[in-house]
């Protein structure tokens, strides 16, 4: 994600107002490499400002998202969309078992669709999502046998 303080003067040129709940969102956000899903971020924040509102964090992640700063993640767990704060192009991997979502940084610009099926379609990004087990998963499952 862009620093805080960028992310604060892009809110601002799109006319939105910085408010001390956006700010504490923009500050979880920023160093979080772990792909949260909304609930975490609300969990997070509210552990400095307890009287926060879901509705406020929603509502900042879809105008975060809206201005290009988050890219959504689906995701195979409970909590199905998770938010990226690294919008340049890379993949991921997920672990079926924690759910867990790493980036990778593997070239895949010429992967193409058949014509067929990109037809009158214009791609505008591509992502690809690795499903298997992560280390310490692995380490657990051996275990078990």
């Amino acid at each position: 994600m862009k620093s805080v303080q960028n992310t604060i003067e892009l809110f601002r040129k799109a006319g939105y107002r910085i408010t001390p709940q956006r700010r504490a969102i923009f500050s979880v956000l920023a160093p979080d490499v772990s792909h949260p899903n909304a609930e975490d971020i609300y969990n997070n924040v509210k552990k400095d400002l307890p009287d926060i509102s879901r509705t406020t964090v929603y509502n900042t992640l879809n105008e975060l998202t809206d201005l290009g700063v988050l890219d959504p993640v689906s995701s195979i767990s409970k909590n199905a969309i998770r938010y990226d704060p690294n919008t340049e192009h890379h993949h991921h991997l997920q672990c079926l078992n924690c759910h867990r979502i790493i980036d990778i940084d593997i070239d895949m610009q010429n992967l193409e669709l058949p014509e067929k099926e990109s037809r009158d379609f214009q791609i505008v990004k591509q992502q690809v999502t690795f499903f298997g087990y992560c280390p310490d998963c692995q380490k657990i499952k051996e275990g078990k046998r």
